[in-house]
């Protein structure tokens, strides 16, 4: 199966505050998983990362678990998507509705403040935890 990679990093020109900035596609990693199994060795390696303690009765339910959800991903990964439109909206022509930026409540922090043990500047003192 031939398959048109998109470019893995691109440099976009922006305005001033961002001279440039760089796109990722993943294309290629999920590739390496599309139709594999995950090794037991992987599954730990993941446990690991993600901190997870898992036995090794568990290991071979994780593997299948990850091996279908990365199957699934490179599904979506070959789906041909060229030359369609991102969406804002699910349904065409329609926009969220927003309501009104404005004030509805008056300023309280002096009375919110009023419990609090020490304050300055209307800033909550807190003592130093780390030095």
């Amino acid at each position: 199966m031939e398959l048109t990679l998109p470019k893995v990093a691109r440099t976009l020109a922006t305005d001033a505050t961002y001279s440039k900035a760089t796109v990722y596609h993943f294309t290629l990693f999920f590739l390496q998983f599309a139709e594999c199994v995950m090794k037991p060795e992987q599954i730990a390696s993941i446990a690991h990362l993600a901190r997870l303690s898992i036995s090794e009765t568990e290991v071979p339910v994780y593997a299948e678990s990850l091996s279908r959800i990365l199957s699934l991903v490179g599904e979506l990964e070959r789906a041909g998507t060229a030359g369609v439109a991102p969406m804002a909206h699910p349904l065409p022509g329609l926009t969220q509705r927003l309501r009104a930026d404005e004030v509805t409540e008056t300023d309280q922090h002096e009375r919110y403040q009023a419990n609090a043990p020490e304050t300055a500047a209307s800033l909550y003192l807190v003592p130093k935890v780390i030095e």
